[in-house]
Order: C-alpha cells, then structure tokens, then sequence
C-alpha cells in the first residue's frame, strides 16, 4: 500500500516555512508553506503534488499524526470495514 507523509518545518534564519512530503519508498519533495492555505489543506497540497509527478491518479485518504499528516492510497479493489 503506497502513502504520502507530511511534516511542517519551522522556519530559520534563512528559509521560511516549508512542508516535506515523502512516499513510503523514500521519494520527497520539500515546498514553501502555502500562505493561502492552512493546517490540513496545506499538507494535502504538497501531498498532491508530489502524487501528481508520480503519477498516482487515485484517491486518498487523509490522517493527522504527531509529526504532520499521511495520505494513504485508496484502492477500489480492497475492503475497508467502518468502524
């Protein structure tokens, strides 16, 4: 099963805010904060682009972790049980 982590980065003396987003093969991209957007949107778009140089064209589901967030790919052939 592929996912997306995301982690916030503070920013320093010389950068501001970034977002790291990593696959679970070790694939990242690091991007500015987006101003326009917060919290979860935030991630979700680093997220997304990242899944987009990919070519991942599936949909996604998003959870908060105590470093950021993880999009885990859907996959229509699996079952999910609700909780």
């Amino acid at each position: 099963m592929q996912s997306i982590e995301t982690r916030y980065l503070g920013p320093t003396n010389t950068k501001g805010a970034r977002i790291v987003a990593t696959t679970t093969s070790g694939i990242k991209i690091t991007r500015s904060m987006p101003i326009e957007l917060e919290g979860e949107q935030a991630h979700a778009s680093v997220a997304m682009e990242l899944a987009t140089q990919l070519n991942w064209r599936w949909h996604f589901l998003a959870g908060g972790t105590r470093a950021g967030y993880v999009f885990v790919r859907l996959d229509s052939n699996q079952y999910y049980p609700s909780l």
